[in-house]
């Protein structure tokens, strides 16, 4: 959901709320999801953290755009638009929203030292890394209310190469899923971050209903998302109470392919 005004905010919110209402109606709470997008306004370069430019993808080909280094006095508007986009949201009738500072998006590439190459107050120390992150979530916190925000991290990936020297330091100052041989495993790395997140801690990927049901009951995780699973099953929920067999997911169809499928996260960045 944009914050920019001149990308219509208002039919926005009024397009979003009869969506809103008809989850609500079946008795479920609706999250919205804030992220950068790649389209930046006059047709600008992505924005990042840095001006390097990914290679090309080996396998697919794609050629990715040469990023543009955010400048420091930019950075509190994109705070900002974070702000509105968060009321916006709850406008709609949200009832929360969730950052996303994850799998190479442009907060994680502030975040991760593998990606952020600068040295003003943005860069450098973990603290400098996550200062843009931590000023987005206060302005949203004071906004809307901090039961309604949200964070998603992946200290532990290293999506399209954000990666961090010293992921388990990081994801402890910020309160995992590995792929080995293409198997998806989950390594149980986080119940530290838990342990000094005072809120409610939601774990994602990979899982299925034992290994959900056995981290809840181990006071693993508070909540456990799925995606994959849910998309080729939209009666989860009931199938799980159930037991019932899943339906198999086919990735294929998780997203549209096209050769610009991930210029959303700008570069190295």
């Amino acid at each position: 959901m944009s914050g920019r005004k001149n990308w219509g905010e208002s039919e926005q919110v009024a397009a979003w709320k009869p969506i809103v209402d008809a989850v609500h109606s079946k008795g479920a709470l609706f999250f919205c999801q804030q992220y950068v997008t790649h389209f930046q306004p006059d047709g600008q370069a992505p924005i990042s953290s840095t001006d390097t430019q990914l290679p090309p993808d080996a396998e697919s080909g794609t050629v990715f755009s040469k990023p543009r280094r955010l400048r420091t006095d930019e950075i509190p508007g994109i705070a900002d638009d974070f702000r509105r986009a968060a009321r916006n949201a709850i406008e709609a009738g949200f009832d929360g929203v969730e950052i996303h500072g994850a799998h190479g998006f442009l907060l994680e590439q502030f975040m991760k030292d593998g990606a952020n190459d600068r040295t003003d107050e943005y860069g450098g120390s973990v603290e400098n890394r996550c200062r843009f992150v931590v000023e987005i979530i206060d302005a949203l916190v004071h906004e809307v209310g901090a039961n309604r925000v949200g964070i998603r991290l992946s200290p532990f990936a290293d999506y399209m190469d954000c990666a961090d020297s010293d992921p388990s330091a990081l994801g402890d100052y910020m309160p995992r899923m590995s792929i080995v041989d293409d198997r998806r495993q989950i390594p149980h790395r986080l119940l530290p971050f838990k342990t000094v997140f005072n809120g409610t801690f939601i774990v994602v990927g990979g899982y299925d209903r034992e290994e959900g049901n056995k981290v809840i009951a181990e006071g693993y995780a508070d909540l456990v998302a799925y995606g994959r699973h849910i998309l080729s099953n939209p009666d989860l929920a009931k199938r799980f109470e159930l037991d019932a067999p899943l339906n198999k997911y086919d990735r294929s169809t998780f997203y549209i392919q096209r050769p610009c499928r991930w210029l959303y996260r700008p570069s190295l960045s």
